[in-house]
């Protein structure tokens, strides 16, 4: 029945596709319209209307938006939302449009709470049941504790809520949103199905040498990558590693991101030359997913991640498939198997020397992680089992 209709993998509108920038649900979206076709399938993505796109081999259905709201805003705040919405009312009418012409049906993934809310709204019940519904949960919120995370979701996340109890089917990317959504919003066990977001293989690998570059030849260099702000947790990181870098001076922490909360990063630049530890830290900047961040994933020893919450580490996976051990807080929640060595201030010079003794083993088990858990190809099978099940057991 799947391979009878058109799959459309449905861009947020945050950053046009392929992303240029490290935007995780553009580029699960990008990656599994591009598995999706690998297998056959008739597969388009929509999205933003977008000069100076990149090559991509998959069509894509440009939503026409003005262009003074076609820009990325880092920044997240209102202005933001509204770009999103705008971006969501535009999408609505275009995926009108598609259902209309498409008698024999469609699937439609949407990765954004605002994107699914609005077409629920906007779009006539007769069109909605020529599609089949498909939302993936990125929201890391839904990971936390009920008690915790109930009040932050009746008011900031009730577009989502209603989105997952919509939809015909709901991806989660953790047991614990997989729990809420049964549990809290009364989602039917038959429409809920864990998976995980993937990681290209062959772009991120090991290199087999340090490679060279951004002047730090010879360091050895703990890397975090992610965006800045306080969940991510990047002065969490310092605090974890300050102390193994007070005692070896050629020990580095490297951070690469956009920076979303300027404060935030303000603070952190603080602290770190509160610590005397200024000569051993340095922000890279945002860089461009694909090799060149590969090559710097390469050039680390290990990778640190010190989030409040995680819906899926995609740069801890990446850092996986490149052979490049990942650092978590001791109890972090979100850890994604071998590879990933758990840590605290006072267990950190350990945990290091261990890696650098151990190195081909751990490097080797990191990798085999991701080949054998993480690949686009595996997670693009798994969407296409569950939706071909789900669709004969419904109708």
């Amino acid at each position: 029945m799947v391979n009878k209709m058109t799959i459309y993998e449905i861009g947020t509108g945050y950053t046009p596709i392929p992303a240029k920038i490290g935007a995780a649900t553009e580029i699960v979206a990008a990656e599994l319209a591009k598995a999706f076709q690998a297998k056959g399938h008739n597969v388009k993505v929509v999205d933003v209307e977008a000069e100076n796109r990149d090559p991509f081999p998959v069509p894509i259905h440009e939503v026409p938006m003005p262009h003074c709201l076609r820009c990325t805003d880092l920044a997240l705040g209102l202005l933001h939302k509204a770009k999103r919405v705008a971006y969501s009312l535009c999408l609505a009418r275009e995926l009108r449009h598609i259902l209309k012409e498409c008698p024999e049906g469609a699937i439609l993934h949407f990765h954004n709470q605002y994107n699914l809310f609005f077409f629920l709204l906007l779009t006539p019940a007769r069109l909605r049941k020529r599609a089949f519904i498909a939302y993936t949960v990125h929201s890391g919120i839904w990971r936390q504790p009920w008690e915790v995370c109930a009040k932050t979701i009746r008011t900031r996340y009730f577009q989502e809520s209603y989105a997952m109890k919509k939809a015909d089917l709901v991806f989660v990317l953790n047991p614990e949103t997989k729990e809420n959504a049964q549990n809290h919003l009364h989602i039917p066990l038959h429409r809920l199905v864990q998976t995980a977001n993937g990681v290209d293989t062959q772009i991120y690998r090991p290199l087999g040498e340090k490679t060279a570059g951004l002047g730090m030849e010879g360091e050895r260099l703990i890397l975090q990558v992610g965006s800045v702000c306080e969940n991510k947790g990047q002065l969490r990181s310092l605090e974890l590693l300050a102390p193994a870098m007070e005692r070896n001076k050629n020990l580095h922490f490297a951070f690469a991101g956009g920076i979303v909360s300027q404060p935030y990063y303000e603070e952190l630049i603080a602290r770190t030359k509160e610590m005397g530890l200024t000569e051993q830290v340095r922000y890279l900047g945002m860089i461009p997913p694909g090799p060149q961040l590969n090559r710097v994933y390469n050039m680390a020893e290990a990778t640190i991640f010190s989030s409040c919450f995680e819906a899926f580490g995609m740069a801890m996976a990446e850092s996986l498939a490149c052979g490049v051990p990942v650092l978590i807080p001791e109890g972090a929640d979100y850890s994604l198997g071998a590879g990933c060595i758990p840590c605290s201030a006072e267990t950190m010079e350990a945990r290091l020397e261990d890696i650098q003794k151990n190195k081909a083993v751990i490097s080797a088990a990191a990798r085999e992680n991701a080949l054998a858990h993480f690949t686009w190809e595996r997670i693009a099978a798994e969407h296409l089992k569950c939706w071909e099940e789900r669709m004969k057991s419904h109708g």
